[in-house]
């Protein structure tokens, strides 16, 4: 496939430096992009590259443009490609030369699909999948190899779910989903209770309901509601490794990174943004537009449209205060140690000679 550089400023938006009929095969980085290819910078701090790059054109940001011409830009240099979201533009360049490849239709001899199951058209699914009694599988889903869909399950349309994925009973995934191998949707929640010295489990009883056009990555667990429902709203995208517990909530176009762990039933405001290894707490409301540094720990209610970080959470930038003390601890506890000396120096010759507390004594 070759498209014009005009044809990649229609799909991109934006503006075009350089030769609008030059042919673009591929997408590279600008690292490794060889002629015929486009290649993505992200900000001023990568304009050195395009200078030694083989791209034949190059993304930028508007922000690089004034930056460029103080350094006027060579007519020998790669064509510039420059919009306000050079990422955006990058992500629809390579679904264009990179399309997903979808399976054809069709059921795989291996596959074991119970009578009572129901099968939309065009659907694939792969070797050693095994759908229960009264799943639900809509139009246009691909199931990969040894995925396990659970009794009364529904998958909504034009999903995909990659191998090993489980989606248990009762639970409902939404239409255009990704969920990435091993994944586990509907686990029980974690609800014990102590008779004695023993543990005795409570029955999980809800489901988990994913809106749509949500992606799921990989390993990911999501536990079944105690009663009711474990949502999580159209948009939003789990990294690798998440824990989402029992009765969670989770709003619309909210990420979260990998290693990322909620408690039950907590509520994310929607658009919010976890860092990585962030630890939520059980019955907590975190507003919408929230943003939370990685390895936070958070104990308490936060009110949304702010930045937090650290252990207990706090407003970021009173924790990159405190983290910047943090390192001159060693320092400061010295510096302590010198001021008690000399203080209680002081005091102990003062003690010795009152008259010296007061000035006026010693004129006397």
């Amino acid at each position: 496939m070759q498209k014009s550089l005009s044809e990649i400023i229609a799909l991109t938006g934006g503006r075009l430096h350089g030769d609008g009929t030059l042919l673009i095969r591929d997408a590279a980085s600008l690292e490794e992009a060889a002629e015929g290819d486009i290649a993505f910078c992200a900000g001023t701090g990568f304009l050195k590259a395009i200078g030694s790059t083989a791209a034949s054109a190059v993304i930028v940001p508007e922000s690089a443009v004034k930056v460029l011409d103080a350094r006027s830009i060579d007519t020998a240099a790669p064509a510039l490609v420059i919009v306000d979201n050079p990422y955006l533009a990058f992500a629809k360049i390579l679904t264009l030369f990179r399309p997903a490849v979808k399976p054809s239709a069709g059921i795989h001899a291996r596959a074991e699909i119970s009578d009572g199951a129901v099968l939309g058209k065009g659907v694939y699914i792969g070797p050693f999948v095994y759908v229960e009694d009264g799943a639900v599988i809509d139009d246009g889903v691909t199931l990969h190899a040894s995925v396990v869909i659970g009794k009364n399950a529904r998958i909504g349309a034009d999903s995909t779910l990659y191998a090993g994925v489980v989606v248990r009973e009762e639970c409902i995934i939404g239409k255009r989903v990704i969920i990435h191998c091993n994944a586990v949707i509907g686990s029980d929640g974690f609800g014990f209770v102590k008779d004695g010295e023993r543990y005795v489990k409570i029955p999980q009883v809800g489901r988990v309901v994913l809106g749509d056009d949500v992606e799921i990555g990989a390993s990911v667990t999501i536990d079944r509601a105690t009663l009711g429902e474990t949502v999580i709203k159209r948009g939003t995208k789990l990294d690798n490794l998440v824990q989402v517990a029992h009765n969670v909530t989770i709003g619309e176009d909210v990420v979260l990174a990998a290693q990322t762990g909620i408690a039950g039933s907590t509520s994310i405001g929607e658009s919010s943004q976890f860092g990585g290894q962030v630890g939520v707490g059980s019955h907590i409301k975190i507003g919408p537009h929230t943003s939370i540094g990685a390895k936070s720990g958070i104990s308490r209610d936060l009110p949304g449209g702010a930045v937090y970080s650290g252990i207990p959470v706090m407003p970021h930038g009173k924790w990159l205060r405190a983290q910047a003390l943090y390192s001159r601890l060693p320092e400061l506890k010295k510096r302590l140690e010198v001021l008690e000396k000399s203080l209680h120096e002081l005091e102990k010759n003062n003690n010795k000679n009152p008259c010296a507390q007061d000035p006026l004594k010693e004129e006397k």
